[in-house]
């Protein structure tokens, strides 16, 4: 018989991370995140929230998300409509982390030597040189990637998977802070390449930005009044509040995370429990389960908790599992969508006790 996890009504770690272990799980001293700084500030999270919300107004579960996939070591695929500040977004994340941010606008006639770069012949020496392409920074904004045909959009694919890029037979390291950004627009399918199955799955979550609620709808337009350039970072105050030692530090953290294994068991199941809904086609494969951990892992290690609870597990579900989720004609005629599927999934599967 499984160990039985704390009651959820006992449960604290979704706002304090000051609970006690489940039992059988092993602690060890965790990396040191600049704790002076963390106690009188709060968790890493909060911080980075509060600095992106003097640019960008509400989206605080989107901003959790992608700190959660850049701890985790995965890129993500930010999907909204236009005008939600995807862009914004993306530029005050880098800010934040004191990160280099490169932006590529993805058109039908990008080519991939304008993503990754090209040897160019310089006359006067009689050699090539070596022009690095805008993939060579650490958060890269790829703006609208389904509008450029699958040759292009592949290039990117080295990258996110090792790190790495290959330019005449030469292997160019990117950085273990390299995150891409992809953008994507739901509603406009003119003109575009939609991205396929394979290399969807490549990207550990998908992110949905949606519309402001009234009030911060308002805010926003008084601050368009206040100021001409929403874009302008520095005017908004907009400082960094995590440096790349401490996002390391944050990596290891989650990386060493304390995990009891009913929620093992209980991953495993989300994740298989999904290729079996009804109204699937296809569903996650292990590498999914793999991101999943990743993700609530980092989500925990961000709220200052020392081990994983189920609640991280829960919120990890639906950005890591929905753009996995191939339905079936029938069930997209009825309109089903995948995060009706991954909310029947939650509600389905057993919570560990």
């Amino acid at each position: 018989m499984a160990r039985r996890l704390k009651p959820a009504g006992q449960d604290r770690s979704a706002t304090t991370g000051s609970e006690s272990p489940p039992r059988g799980t092993r602690l060890a001293r965790m990396p040191n995140v600049d704790e002076a700084r963390s106690e009188s500030n709060g968790p890493p999270v909060a911080r980075v929230e509060a600095e992106i919300a003097k640019a960008v107004v509400g989206q605080a579960e989107p901003v959790r998300q992608l700190l959660a996939a850049l701890v985790a070591g995965g890129h993500v695929l930010l999907e909204g409509v236009p005008g939600v500040a995807k862009t914004l977004l993306a530029k005050a994340l880098a800010r934040t982390l004191d990160l280099r941010f490169g932006r590529v606008q993805f058109t039908p006639d990008l080519m991939p030597a304008d993503i990754l770069g090209t040897s160019v012949y310089r006359a006067q020496s009689g050699t090539f040189e070596l022009r690095r392409g805008p993939i060579f920074t650490d958060v890269l904004l790829a703006d609208e990637i389904n509008r450029t045909p699958p040759k292009t959009q592949s290039a990117l694919l080295e990258a996110m998977e090792e790190r790495q890029v290959t330019l005449d037979g030469e292997r160019l390291d990117l950085g273990r802070d390299f995150f891409v950004i992809a953008t994507q627009n739901p509603v406009e399918y003119e003109g575009t390449y939609p991205l396929p199955e394979a290399q969807t799955d490549r990207f550990m979550m998908k992110i949905r930005v949606g519309y402001p609620e009234a009030a911060e709808e308002v805010e926003i337009l008084r601050r368009a009044a206040a100021r001409s350039d929403a874009h302008d970072l520095q005017a908004a105050g907009v400082e960094t509040v995590l440096t790349r030692g401490e996002l390391m530090a944050l990596r290891e953290r989650a990386r060493r995370l304390a995990v009891a294994p009913e929620l093992l068991d209980y991953v495993a199941q989300l994740v298989r429990g999904s290729r079996q809904l009804s109204r699937v086609r296809l569903g996650g494969s292990p590498r999914a389960g793999v991101a999943l951990l990743a993700v609530a892992r980092a989500r925990a290690a961000l709220r200052g908790a020392e081990w994983l609870s189920p609640d991280d597990v829960k919120a990890s579900a639906p950005p890591v599992l929905r753009h996995r989720l191939v339905l079936r004609p029938d069930a997209e005629l009825e309109g089903a969508g995948a995060d009706e599927l991954v909310a029947e999934l939650l509600d389905t599967v057993p919570v560990p006790r």
